[in-house]
């Protein structure tokens, strides 16, 4: 009998070995985590559609940063709920919003964390679009100008690094231009580059109120069907000044994460979104699924198809689950 001289599994007989050969490596560096601040004194509410989430006043916030500090994790990505909407979204840019007097007390706290901040409107305007709103339409120019300006509130807060997510064309070279312009040449722009109309993202409009109230985002965020496209959207970006490429929702687009590595040299993110948190989540609920690997190996896959960055719900619980 003729055996095979190439036996694979010799390198998978135990623990030591297969983790002397492991390729890919989660680690407390690769991830960030996502935060949701509000109005408000002593708030910690748990978003009912995302286990273990859960939105948080300035006051809270600053305690959940020392145990993310403690955890190890490099950094968090806040995003605001203000206490009152409106068309322009003036809440985004204004020096006392939550999401400003948070950088400001996190960095009080904890100044050995990054602190990122999204930049868009949908959090912040009545009608829940992520630009302004002219004649029915989404309009792009006109919303520059406001997103640059919330990029610019945040830098003034203190903040480490923008994160535009709004996908208005030309909005990273406005917002470098304006950072430019008030001395902040210094502070990273993470662009949402490659960020999909997605149905993923249910879960995080509960949490941040952020629903459109009519008609939906097809007409600025990219179609799910586009490989190329993301492709172009991220050299648009580069091109303009963004230092870290996003892709996003994650695991729907680990084709273009791995089209990404291949092509761009520069840090590549990638954001687990709501939709594939609270699905592991509620499955994990059920009884369907080994919750705990079921997180780590879809967050290994987004690892090994080329993200350096992770943004992920899970970084808290996968921080504490790694081993020194």
């Amino acid at each position: 009998m003729s055996f095979p001289q190439n036996r694979l599994r010799r390198l998978r007989a135990n623990e030591t070995l297969r983790r002397m050969v492991r390729e890919t490596r989660l680690s407390r560096d690769d991830l960030i985590l996502p935060l949701f601040v509000v109005e408000g004194q002593g708030i910690r509410e748990e978003v009912v559609s995302m286990p273990g989430v859960h939105r948080f006043s300035v006051d809270q916030v600053t305690e959940e940063a020392r145990r993310v500090a403690d955890l190890g994790l490099p950094g968090v990505i806040l995003f605001g709920i203000p206490g009152e909407k409106d068309a322009r979204g003036s809440g985004a840019d204004a020096s006392n919003g939550a999401v400003q007097r948070a950088v400001e007390a996190i960095k009080k706290a904890t100044p050995e964390l990054c602190v990122i901040t999204d930049v868009c409107l949908c959090e912040y305007t009545d009608h829940g679009h992520c630009g302004l709103i002219e004649e029915g339409e989404v309009v792009n120019d006109a919303s520059l100008e406001r997103l640059a300006l919330t990029a610019l509130s945040h830098a003034r807060a203190g903040a480490d690094m923008v994160a535009p997510s709004d996908m208005m064309d030309g909005r990273v070279a406005a917002i470098r231009h304006g950072l430019d312009t008030h001395g902040f040449d210094s502070l990273p722009i993470m662009s949402y580059a490659a960020k999909h109309f997605s149905a993923f993202y249910g879960p995080f409009r509960d949490a941040a109120e952020s629903a459109p109230q009519s008609g939906d985002r097809s007409s600025y965020q990219m179609d799910p069907a586009n490989r190329r496209e993301a492709l172009r959207e991220m050299q648009a970006d580069l091109e303009e000044g963004a230092d870290i490429l996003m892709v996003k929702p994650a695991l729907s687009c680990l084709d273009i994460l791995s089209d990404a590595r291949s092509r761009f040299d520069v840090p590549l993110a990638a954001y687990q979104v709501s939709g594939e948190y609270s699905m592991i989540h509620a499955a994990a609920q059920n009884g369907w699924l080994d919750g705990e690997r079921a997180m780590w190996e879809a967050l290994l896959a987004i690892k090994r198809a080329g993200a350096d960055i992770i943004l992920t719900y899970a970084a808290a619980e996968i921080a504490a689950a790694i081993k020194d």
